[in-house]
């Protein structure tokens, strides 16, 4: 069975330390995406990993914390203003709904955005359906017991 989700909401990302944090549910992105600063690959011990990091100064959870990945790819998006560009894609894990589902997330500069976070249709897809009335469903679930 789906889960309706509204077309925003908040959830958590705990291989970053992250609660709470704003997301926008976007059936017109393919991909999914996250706000960062600092986006570089590298080499480290002979092997090439990316660093990043999540969010900037300004956003309220933002915590300075540097992190890396091996775990990546290359892709190219187009962006909603029809631009293409190559973003690095991560694999981690998303908390919402009282429960955690693998996500990829590409790496992008979201600054002037208002969501740091955007679930796009391949994360979407087969897990839940949109109801664009509503907003902050999964995070009305998280605190409704506690």
């Amino acid at each position: 069975m789906k889960l309706t989700i509204g077309r925003e909401d908040k959830a958590d990302f705990p291989e970053f330390y992250l609660e709470d944090i704003d997301i926008k549910v976007d059936s017109g992105a393919y991909t999914s995406s996250i706000h960062c600063a600092n986006i570089k690959e590298i080499i480290k011990n002979n092997k090439t990993i990316i660093k990043f990091t999540l969010l900037d100064k300004e956003h309220p959870l933002y915590n300075n914390k540097e992190f890396t990945s091996d775990d990546y790819t290359s892709k190219i998006v187009k962006s909603s203003n029809g631009i293409k560009e190559t973003r690095f894609r991560i694999h981690t894990k998303i908390t919402i709904f009282n429960q955690t589902f693998p996500i990829y997330l590409t790496l992008s500069e979201r600054k002037d955005m208002k969501f740091p976070i955007l679930l796009g249709r391949k994360f979407l897809n087969k897990k839940f359906v949109i109801d664009t009335a509503k907003k902050n469903l999964s995070h009305k679930l998280k605190y409704k017991n506690k």
